[in-house]
């Protein structure tokens, strides 16, 4: 070929996963991370029986971790020590066996502190934190109505930065609150439950599908937004 004469075309069309591998590098910011199982089903593997004076019996049956009706309360709290403190968000299914209480209080790290959702408190409708800046569920601005019902599993989602704590119940948010600027804490009857677990107060619960994941930067800048101030 004379070196006048022109040159092919030998560019190629650009691979399909070239430009699928640039979506992906853009959206790593906004993609859900995956779970990770905090319980396998069949063993408490991970958990332990929680430190209360005549609590009732913990056992694993069906696929849940069953908390039996203590004098006055019955928990578990992890074994792990690699759970996140904060930028992360926690998942897990509970049913209120019998009874007419909270039925899995969870207990959660939020920066160097811990606090508790409590679910169906004081006899059976009250849920919020407790506590944050000395009051209880039944007190402060997160406190809400959930009737609960007795034998229903309901799927909880709760969410922590540096800045917030959100809350879900089946997909409704119940809870948007700022909390850096507030003392977070938990109330004595749950403190045996740090950093990480479950309470049920004279009442049968039952919990399964327990899963921790990071926050992406885009959730935690989204969990940020529209606080209670």
């Amino acid at each position: 070929m004379s070196s006048l004469e022109p040159r092919p075309n030998r560019s190629r069309p650009r691979p399909a996963w070239i430009a699928t591998l640039a979506a992906l590098v853009v959206a790593a910011g906004m993609a859900p991370t995956t779970p990770r199982a905090l319980f396998d089903g069949k063993t408490l593997d991970g958990w332990k029986k929680a430190d209360f004076t005549r609590a009732g019996a913990v056992r694993v049956e069906d696929g849940r971790i069953v908390l039996g009706a203590g004098e006055p309360i019955t928990g578990i709290t992890t074994t792990r020590t690699d759970f996140p403190r904060t930028n992360y968000e926690l998942t897990y299914e509970a049913m209120r066996v019998e009874g007419e209480d909270f039925f899995a209080a969870a207990t959660f790290p939020v920066g160097k502190s811990c606090i508790t959702l409590v679910n169906g408190g004081w006899h059976g409708f009250v849920t919020g934190l407790s506590s944050l800046d000395g009051m209880d569920a039944s007190e402060n601005e997160t406190t809400t109505s959930v009737p609960f019902e007795n034998k229903k599993w309901y799927r909880f989602r709760i969410r922590v930065t540096d800045a917030a704590i959100r809350c879900w119940i089946d997909d409704k948010e119940i809870i948007a609150v700022e909390h850096a600027e507030k003392h977070v804490g938990t109330r004595v009857e749950t403190r045996p439950c740090e950093p990480l677990g479950f309470a049920a107060w004279r009442t049968t619960g039952a919990i399964r599908s327990i899963a921790v994941r990071p926050l992406t930067p885009a959730e935690i800048t989204a969990t940020n937004k529209d606080l209670d101030r």
